[in-house]
């Protein structure tokens, strides 16, 4: 049987029910969000319904029943209502290509099937000369960011981050650079020598824009314990972002999920985010990462449900009420499932990639790249409008 709505709604339905950033342009062109699912969602999500509805803030207690509750359609359904008062039915994406460094690593996480020591015939270390003439015969004109990031190189010199960057800009002076994760940042600070703010300010002046957001995995130090001790702790990690944010660089965050985490450490993972955000409003993105194990110790694990993705999708989208934006990254879920994540809570979905090694290590079997007409067609397909967009959304143009 269907449920009424509330009366006693703080914003007229259709409205966002929570502030809009600048990047979120709300319902347009005649477009209503969905209300018909959401008179439909099983008796104990009606709660959570009304707190939607109304613009409260769901608590810890409100995403464990949104983890437990057997109604993901309804789970769904609140997330996609959410998004549309914020977004509209348009669906984000980017022209952008990946640019991994190196592969070779100090640390060996046991997640990780990109990582090398160094000596192995795959081993890479991009030199200036090589990213130029990359530059130079696989990007163009038009394209509107490159993604660098690389592993914790144990020798490579402060001065090689910062010559990197000026490389990029000189050659494509109109490419946004998204580059370098918390643990990154982290270590070229320790290289230099120098407080990270003021590293920061030295890799702004080389031709950073702003940074990406993996790196965290999950912010729980049992999970940090067992699976990447050693790396940049959850306490050290948030305390990064913070100073980056500081330092006037927008970031995306992230959530790797899918091993051995239990619900309640991705709750925690989310609050702690959700928090951060209060404080420094940085982040422009929440991208949870679908965990690839092939290749990896932990291969034995296998690999988590669609239904498992979207779920999560869905509630990172309801929880983190302070963010602009959350990714269904298709590299990782797969484009099927980051089609039907375009009605569970995302309402971007990355971009045309090109060039992705991390991932495909470790087995993923999506395409390397899609074009942009491609992505396009597949946001179409979806129901969505696609709108191209650049990194920190202030270029938006409708594809098609």
């Amino acid at each position: 049987m269907p449920t009424a709505l509330p009366a006693d709604l703080a914003a007229p339905l259709g409205t966002s029910p929570y502030p809009l950033a600048p990047s979120n342009p709300g319902p347009a062109d005649g477009f209503a969000p969905s209300l018909a699912a959401l008179q439909l969602i099983s008796a104990e999500l009606i709660p959570i319904r009304d707190k939607v509805l109304r613009g409260e803030r769901l608590t810890y207690e409100d995403g464990q029943l949104l983890f437990a509750t057997p109604d993901l359609n309804g789970t769904g359904a609140l997330a996609n209502y959410l998004t549309e008062t914020r977004n509209g039915n348009r669906t984000t994406f980017t022209y952008n290509r990946h640019l991994n460094y190196t592969n070779v690593c100090q640390y060996k996480c046991m997640f990780c099937a990109f990582r090398r020591d160094g000596d192995e015939d795959d081993a890479v270390v991009m030199s200036p000369e090589f990213v130029r003439e990359k530059l130079r015969t696989e990007f163009t004109d038009t394209m509107k960011e490159v993604h660098v990031v690389g592993g914790i190189h144990p020798s490579l010199p402060y001065e090689y981050y910062l010559e990197l960057l000026r490389t990029i800009k000189s050659e494509r002076p109109n490419l946004h650079v998204k580059g370098f994760t918390m643990i990154e940042l982290d270590e070229i600070a320790r290289l230099a020598g120098k407080p990270i703010e003021e590293v920061l300010l030295e890799l702004r002046e080389a031709g950073l824009d702003s940074c990406p957001g993996g790196g965290a995995e999950v912010l729980s130090p049992r999970v940090h314990k067992k699976l990447y001790n050693g790396k940049l702790p959850p306490e050290r990690w948030l305390e990064t972002t913070r100073k980056v944010h500081a330092a006037g660089y927008k970031t995306n965050a992230t959530m790797l999920f899918g091993h051995i985490e239990s619900t309640d450490e991705r709750l925690d993972h989310l609050v702690q985010l959700r928090a951060l955000q209060d404080e420094t409003g940085g982040f422009m993105q929440f991208i949870p990462l679908v965990f690839h194990p092939d290749n990896t110790p932990l291969q034995r694990l296998g690999k988590t449900t669609g239904t498992d993705s979207l779920r999560t999708i869905a509630v990172s989208r309801l929880m983190l009420d302070d963010f602009p934006h959350v990714k269904a990254y298709w590299i990782m879920t797969g484009i099927k499932i980051a089609q039907i994540a375009l009605h569970f809570g995302a309402d971007d979905i990355d971009g045309t990639v090109v060039e992705e090694h991390i991932t495909h290590d470790a087995g993923a079997t999506t395409p390397q790249g899609l074009t942009t007409s491609q992505m396009a067609a597949l946001i179409h397909e979806a129901g969505r409008v696609p709108v191209l967009r650049d990194t920190l959304y202030q270029e938006l143009e409708v594809v098609g």
